[in-house]
């Protein structure tokens, strides 16, 4: 089925009444009627604190949630001059979808500045309104990436790989690429409505970083703030982390095909500018099963030797299966060995025209390894203290972008 719209008929109708606006605020939501209630509070009163002046919209953007998520957005009294939208966004199930829909209204609204929060925040404040929408509005920046304090085991997709990769490849240290709660001028939104992907995968799964990558690749002007801490509905590593390592990690290296150009140029990285909050805050503690992260590693290495002998080269295997005979408290796996997986693992997606998925699936079980290294590395860190070895590890994907376009060539 093809979509020339994310909007339906009512939401379209909707805008059109609005008309104009400065500020869209885009909600993207499924099942969340638990959490929504104090998001889209907390957006109302930043608005009405910043930005009584400029006229704004706050639009909850629903995948089809059967709970009453839609009913508890409906009813949330906002403030007044505010408008709100409830729509079920058209496409694709997915964020990107969600995405989609508010960009398009964006573009119809002709806003100056457009920022999306995630439904499942339970730390957000009405200050991160201002902390996005400041060095839009304000400073002339046109695609702002969140900062937050984050416990040590949160967000282990982006600590070991879309960090370092991100910046590897495009030379920016952008802390979270799949931050989740972004802003954006008026023309960037406009730029990503017009691209060919919403029918795709990437919508689907991948849109941050899809999003991240485009803002860096075609120049557009990129800034970071630091929102504080982020808690929301967390989720066991053990539990969601292969799903969500498989649909990130295939999108990460689809980018990589599209833009091979840009990142073949880039050497070292720089800073992003960042603004919003300036302490650190210790963040609570989350709950991870570390005995089976590793007992999902030694089942993977035990069912794929044959073909990580084959895909990998023989340090690397030759590591790996050291790792497999280790304690679950000793297990560690060492910095540049996990580079050469990924890296490796890349110039192999590059190659392999088929089975792609196959391919990654097949890498999840060491990316599991990985993140009960990283646990035991730093468990007797602060999470100010874990945030250095993340840092250490970027450079080494750094020192070895090499290697990387050496694999890739071949």
């Amino acid at each position: 089925m093809h979509y020339d719209t994310g909007l339906r008929p009512y939401t379209s109708k909707r805008v059109e009444e609005i008309e104009r606006a400065e500020i869209l605020v885009g909600i993207p939501c499924y099942y969340n009627e638990g959490t929504i209630a104090h998001v889209i509070q907390m957006v109302t009163h930043g608005l009405s604190r910043h930005y009584k002046d400029l006229r704004s919209v706050i639009m909850i953007a629903d995948g089809g949630s059967t709970d009453d998520t839609r009913e508890v957005a409906k009813e949330f009294e906002i403030k007044p001059w505010q408008e709100k939208i409830v729509s079920i966004y058209r496409g694709p199930a997915g964020k990107g979808s969600a995405f989609r829909s508010v960009f398009e209204a964006a573009k119809r609204l002709k806003v100056k500045a457009c920022v999306v929060v995630d439904s499942d925040l339970r730390s957000i404040t009405s200050d991160w309104v201002k902390y996005l929408l400041e060095p839009i509005l304000e400073m002339d920046y046109q695609f702002v990436s969140p900062v937050y304090s984050r416990y040590k085991y949160d967000a282990t997709i982006t600590n070991n790989i879309v960090y370092n990769v991100t910046r590897a490849l495009y030379g920016l240290r952008i802390r979270q690429p799949i931050g989740g709660d972004f802003a954006f001028a008026g023309e960037l939104a406009a730029y990503y409505i017009e691209q060919d992907v919403w029918e795709t995968d990437v919508a689907r799964f991948g849109i941050d970083v899809w999003m991240t990558t485009n803002a860096i690749t075609n120049n557009f002007r990129i800034c970071q703030s630091n929102l504080g801490v982020k808690i929301h509905d967390a989720k066991d590593p053990a539990e969601s982390l292969g799903p969500m390592f498989r649909q990130v990690v295939h999108t990460l290296f689809v980018l990589m095909e599209e833009h091979e150009a840009e990142w073949k140029a880039v050497r070292g990285s720089r800073t992003v500018p960042m603004f919003g909050l300036q302490e650190f805050m210790e963040p609570d503690p989350i709950e991870v099963d570390l005995g089976r992260l590793v007992t999902e590693y030694k089942a993977g290495f035990r069912q794929f030797k044959g073909l990580y002998r084959d895909i990998f080269c023989p340090d690397c295997f030759e590591e790996l299966k050291r790792c497999a005979a280790k304690a679950k408290t000793k297990f560690i796996m060492p910095n540049k060995t996990w580079v050469m997986v990924l890296y490796e693992t890349a110039a192999t997606f590059h190659r392999w025209t088929h089975n792609r998925t196959q391919l990654v699936n097949l890498v999840t079980p060491l990316y599991l390894g990985r993140v009960a290294s990283f646990i035991n590395k730093t468990r007797k860190m602060t999470s100010s203290q874990a945030e250095e070895v993340v840092e250490e590890q970027a450079q080494v994907f750094e020192d070895h972008k090499d290697y990387l376009i050496q694999l890739w060539d071949k």
